[in-house]
């Protein structure tokens, strides 16, 4: 090796000798998210939460409309539709200390369509709200001066985190076999949770059963001659959310239906009370102790509830008090229609079930005090009963 090349090669290790090798500086942990009840405004203080709010009821004479409204302190936004049209209105406004509640709603374009004007009420026993009030045109348009009444009341739905119940529907009319239908079920929207998909699918398959059986019925009918003034027959399903949140949906189906040329119409309750937990449907079983002679007593309050309600006597061998103390006794196939509510067991009696058809259904609500010895500690409705 002769010098130059020497020289050469101990210059290179000096160079890398003094190179130092540089190691990145661990980044700082990102803050974690801020709850959005706790996000501070400019001014200081916090963001209060928003707080979804589902509601049922009607305008007027139009029985079948809901809301959705989100409310975020004083201020209100959310939409409205009628379930047998489904198109969404939007609506935004507020509420003031004392209740006072404005509502405008707007139409796709952002264009003012109507306007809300009543009072938010909230009911001490449940804390359920109430919306009450007149539905009205926009105040600079021709007839803005008449007034339709509104009346809404908030369904029991405490989903969290993204989840919705929606409503889903199967309408269909046919001039040939003169029959119209219109039938709704809920479906729950959003969630991780698989046992969503499960109620879903019971829901929907509860009420297409019932399409299918009416359609079948109307098919086998055809030919036949058509009763002198028929007006057609009827298929009507709707149902009221007794009880919907992460763990249990508690629902309550009322279907309806005319054939034509029959004395009167058919109606009848069915339910659907949901485990989402585990993923099941619920008997009344369920809710109860093994052993537990729950009949009994839901019965006993039953009949005595029954018998206020109607202002039934008691005496031995009256007409009324028997069809009671049958309808209501103590045998399952009296308590098949039964809802979950915070308050009690909602039990329902159809027409002819405890009176004659002109008496109409019934409903008791059996309050879980009455019931707390009886009821599974480790069951679905434990955690009202406390």
């Amino acid at each position: 090796m002769n010098l130059r090349t020497s020289l050469i090669i101990l210059c290179l290790l000096a160079s890398f000798g003094c190179r130092k090798t540089s190691t990145p500086a661990p980044s700082a942990p990102a803050p974690a998210a801020t709850p959005a009840s706790q996000l501070n405004h400019p001014g200081g203080g916090s963001t209060p939460a928003v707080q979804a709010k589902y509601f049922k009821g009607s305008i007027g004479s139009s029985l079948d409309l809901q809301m959705k409204l989100l409310r975020t302190g004083d201020q209100l936004s959310g939409s409205y539709f009628y379930q047998k049209i489904g198109t969404k209105i939007d609506v935004r406004g507020g509420v003031d200390k004392d209740g006072n509640l404005t509502l405008e709603e707007f139409d796709p374009s952002g264009k003012q369509t109507g306007l809300f004007k009543g009072i938010w009420k909230v009911d001490p026993s449940d804390g359920l709200i109430t919306l009450a009030g007149n539905w009205s045109k926009p105040p600079n348009e021709k007839g803005s001066d008449k007034k339709t009444a509104f009346s809404l009341h908030e369904e029991p739905i405490s989903f969290t985190g993204d989840v919705e119940l929606g409503a889903k529907q199967i309408k269909e009319s046919n001039k040939k076999l003169m029959y119209e239908l219109a039938a709704q079920y809920p479906q729950v929207i959003g969630g991780n949770n698989p046992n969503f998909e499960k109620f879903n699918q019971a829901a929907r398959a509860s009420v297409t059963k019932k399409v299918a059986e009416f359609k079948k019925n109307m098919t086998e009918g055809e030919g036949e001659p058509k009763p002198e003034g028929s007006m057609g027959s009827d298929l009507d399903v709707s149902y009221t959310v007794a009880l919907a949140q992460d763990d249990l949906i508690s629902v309550g189906f009322n279907v309806y239906s005319y054939y034509q040329g029959a004395a009167h119409p058919n109606s009848f309750s069915e339910v659907l009370n949901y485990d989402l937990k585990n993923g099941k449907q619920l008997k009344l079983s369920d809710l109860f102790k093994p052993g537990a002679k729950y009949l009994q007593t839901i019965s006993k309050y039953c009949i005595d509830d029954l018998k206020k309600q109607m202002k039934v006597g008691v005496q031995e061998g009256d007409v009324d008090n028997q069809w009671i103390e049958n309808g209501a006794g103590p045998t399952a196939k009296n308590y098949q229609s039964w809802t979950i509510t915070k308050k009690g067991l909602g039990i329902n009696f159809d027409s002819y079930q405890v009176g004659p058809y002109a008496a109409g259904p019934q409903f008791v609500t059996v309050p879980y005090s009455a019931l707390k010895d009886l009821i599974n500690p480790d069951g679905p409705i434990a955690q009202f009963a406390k």
